[in-house]
């Protein structure tokens, strides 16, 4: 009956200790875990950082190339007929915007629902000026009809997209 009283008597200091040296690394390790994925984010972070400006860069200059007044000026040929340009200038908007398509990994969800939303305003503007004219007409009339009806936006959809590209881009950093 002795050694059991002089077990208990061990045992209870020592389990109290286990005890306590258990919670203790438990915390510990909570901490650990916590700071090293602290530092995993601030690491993914700084690893995306460059790609994230790179893909802000290149929808702008995309938005940019695809902007009405920019594709007439880069694409305009005055031995084209209408249809022709039209053609050129749709195509050129649909092949700038396949090339960048990827970006859209790195900008928000409706920062690219404006891109998107942006390309097809300026398609629209381009058709419906193409269908304003008739069959026989040439670039030239085209051109003048597309920045007749630019000149009637009080802002090109492109530029929306580029000040809200910007806002997102400084809320972020």
């Amino acid at each position: 009956m002795e050694y059991i009283t002089y077990i208990i008597v061990a045992l209870v200091p020592a389990l109290a200790v286990i005890y306590i040296v258990n919670t203790f690394l438990k915390k510990q390790n909570e901490r650990e875990i916590t700071n090293l994925n602290v530092n995993l984010k601030m690491e993914r972070q700084k690893f995306f950082l460059e790609p994230r400006m790179e893909a802000y860069q290149r929808i702008v200059l995309l938005l940019e190339r695809i902007n009405p007044q920019s594709l007439i000026m880069r694409l305009h040929d005055a031995n084209k007929s209408a249809i022709m340009l039209q053609t050129e200038l749709l195509s050129n908007i649909r092949s700038e915007f396949d090339h960048n398509v990827a970006q859209q990994i790195f900008i928000s969800t409706s920062a690219w629902e404006m891109v998107k939303k942006s390309k097809e305003e300026t398609i629209k503007i381009i058709n419906v000026a193409a269908q304003t004219l008739d069959e026989k007409a040439t670039s030239i009339e085209l051109s003048n009809k597309v920045f007749e009806i630019v000149g009637e936006l009080d802002e090109l959809p492109t530029e929306i997209t580029i000040k809200l590209l910007k806002e997102e881009l400084q809320r972020l950093f």
